[in-house]
């Protein structure tokens, strides 16, 4: 409830176009349709509809496709989503039994930068970065920075986090538990190779 009134608050305050010019970007073959756009691969027709059923429920952007051949698991159909909403879909789908198999941009070169975590050491202190998302520890773990993206629950991903030990936050507090975007995903990613990176 918190996330979800967070989001509202921060989106109505938001100027529409300075949001497109953020998140809409123009692919090489000049398809902006699919721009943004992934698509969710499940094991059965059943599943799929059912999911359908619940995300409009939650009024989220999606409408059912048929897949590419190349990545069909044994169902003729698919959801289109948006890349941004993925972890929140996935874990509301989760949450009613329901699993997905895949999940996969139809714009690829959007998530190339998610997978490809960089350290870089500062003095005394180590900044992990993943895509646009980047988190700082000291030389005793203890989170002094998060930062990047521009989705509307980093707010309050950095407020959970700072000032805290990585090795003392329990999973229920990582960064793909507490959020719902793609700027929460990207987090994650480095949250965990700094977590790793510290423990080791």
């Amino acid at each position: 409830m918190i996330l979800k009134k967070l989001k509202n608050i921060i989106s109505k305050s938001e100027n529409p176009k300075d949001f497109e010019s953020q998140n809409t970007s123009k692919n090489k073959t000049g398809n902006e349709k699919l721009s943004g756009k992934g698509l969710l691969i499940f094991k059965n027709v059943k599943d799929t509809i059912n999911s359908e059923k619940i995300l409009k429920k939650k009024n989220y952007n999606i409408k059912v496709v048929a897949p590419p051949a190349e990545v069909r698991e044994g169902c003729d159909l698919a959801l289109q989503y948006e890349i941004i909403e993925n972890i929140e879909i996935i874990r509301e789908l989760k949450n009613n039994d329901i699993e997905v198999i895949k999940s996969i941009s139809l714009e690829e070169t959007m998530l190339k930068p998610i997978e490809l975590v960089k350290i870089k050491k500062i003095g005394e202190h180590t900044m992990y970065r993943s895509g646009n998302m980047k988190i700082t520890l000291d030389k005793n773990g203890i989170i002094t920075n998060v930062s990047g993206g521009g989705c509307p629950d980093v707010p309050y991903l950095t407020i959970k986090l700072m000032n805290k030990n990585i090795s003392d936050i329990p999973e229920q507090e990582h960064p793909k538990e507490l959020g719902y975007s793609l700027c929460a995903y990207t987090l994650h990613k480095a949250f965990e190779r700094a977590k790793n990176h510290k423990q080791n």
